[in-house]
């Protein structure tokens, strides 16, 4: 493992290369920043956000937290969201999990873990409420990568039913919220063809199976 010393030295190196590739990227950089793109994921370490996607620094605007929740009383993830709208105007929002989320694992074990169960709450819930569908899915395996894309599902529903995205469509701003998973086995994203841009949209996919 890198000590701290080495992380400091990789910056360096990191810099030299981005400048040498793309020479006063970083002056530019430091102007303004203009993404199209808010991603909402899980802070696990495996999931590099820009890096799956291939966008640079300055085209993803990026909010995470364990099991790439969005809960509606959370100002932290609240404001990313109102900022990422109002202000930079991205023109979509994606909510990316991931197969093997330690978050979702916990919350389908019948054991207690601590402070992260008030945080896990809904996706406890969740499992609660589509057990038999989750069930018929097979082995706990299925069942486990099962949950993991309806906790996405129902993510990207909030988003899309938060008053900030609400409003949004209401005084005509086009935006769109997306539903994705992503496998740290062989690092590929798969869309959830779950994809919103009207209230309309989102009370559908309120009621999709």
């Amino acid at each position: 493992m890198a000590s701290i010393a080495q992380l400091i030295d990789n910056n360096r190196a990191w810099v030299s290369r981005t400048e040498k590739d793309r020479p006063g990227f970083f002056g530019a950089l430091a102007k303004q920043q203009k993404p199209e793109y808010l991603w909402i994921g899980c802070a696990d370490s495996r999931v590099p956000a820009n890096e799956i996607v291939g966008l640079l620094p300055g085209e993803l605007f990026v909010h995470r937290n364990v099991a790439n929740m969005v809960i509606h009383a959370d100002m932290n993830c609240l404001s990313v969201l109102q900022y990422a709208v109002e202000v930079l105007r991205v023109k979509h929002v994606i909510v990316c999990g991931h197969y093997e989320c330690g978050g979702v694992h916990a919350a389908m074990s019948p054991h207690p873990h601590g402070l992260i169960d008030n945080w896990l709450r809904p996706i406890e819930e969740l499992y609660r409420r589509r057990k038999q569908e989750l069930q018929a899915a097979g082995t706990e395996e299925a069942q486990f990568r099962r949950l993991c894309e309806l906790n996405v599902v129902e993510q990207a529903i909030n988003v899309a039913n938060t008053t900030i995205i609400q409003e949004g469509w209401y005084n005509g701003i086009s935006i769109a919220v997306h539903g994705w998973i992503y496998d740290v086995a062989n690092g590929l994203l798969q869309d959830l063809k779950v994809s919103m841009s009207s209230p309309e949209e989102a009370q559908a996919a309120e009621h999709r199976p």
